[in-house]
């Protein structure tokens, strides 16, 4: 594991090579806030060159408060943010309460489960397809829960969302998720 302190400092100095190091262990961060929350492809991109030259501009103000990790993903989340207002996306407490508030949960079976690596990666793939067609300030949530392994904190601080909210979106979430996904298999059996 890098030393993100001296990497910093590095960074700070003008070592390139530091800062593309940097670059290279928090792209993977920047774009799973960014993929989820912004669909078109050449804006992911551009997003994430902003959020990186945002991260760089404002370096040297990083107090080390926070896990430096969840302070990139409040600015790449920011930014995205921002983004989607200027593009008029409707907010995500707009989209859940279009929602039912209280999906009955009619599929609590999970016992059924596929065999074989080539099915569990055709199931991963379509869970993945799902979670791309959420609404993306909920699909964002998911990629740093169950992606980056964010505790509801650190979520909570990156959104800036109170931690009952976040727990709440969260929740939401994974119920629109499996409600998608348990429609779309109830179809494709029908159909087998």
């Amino acid at each position: 594991m890098i030393d993100e302190r001296q990497l910093i400092t590095e960074i700070l100095t003008g070592n390139k090579a530091a800062l593309q190091t940097f670059i290279e262990s928090y792209q993977k961060l920047v774009s799973h806030v960014v993929f989820r929350m912004v669909t078109n492809i050449h804006d992911r991109e551009d997003l994430c060159q902003e959020v990186f030259i945002k991260v760089y501009q404002n370096l040297s103000g990083f107090n080390y408060g926070c896990k430096i990790s969840t302070w990139i993903a409040r600015i790449a989340h920011n930014s995205c943010l921002n983004y989607l207002e200027k593009k008029r996306v409707p907010l995500l407490d707009d989209i859940i309460s279009s929602k039912e508030e209280n999906i009955i949960d009619r599929f609590s079976d999970n016992s059924v489960l596929p065999d074989g690596y080539t099915e569990t990666r055709e199931l991963n793939q379509r869970v993945q397809d799902e979670i791309n067609l959420l609404p993306p300030r909920i699909g964002v949530l998911l990629a740093l829960y169950h992606l980056e392994e964010m505790s509801y904190e650190e979520i909570a601080e990156i959104t800036q969302q109170p931690m009952g909210t976040v727990k709440s979106y969260l929740y939401r979430a994974r119920k629109m998720l499996k409600e998608n996904l348990m429609e779309k298999y109830r179809v494709e059996e029908i159909w087998q």
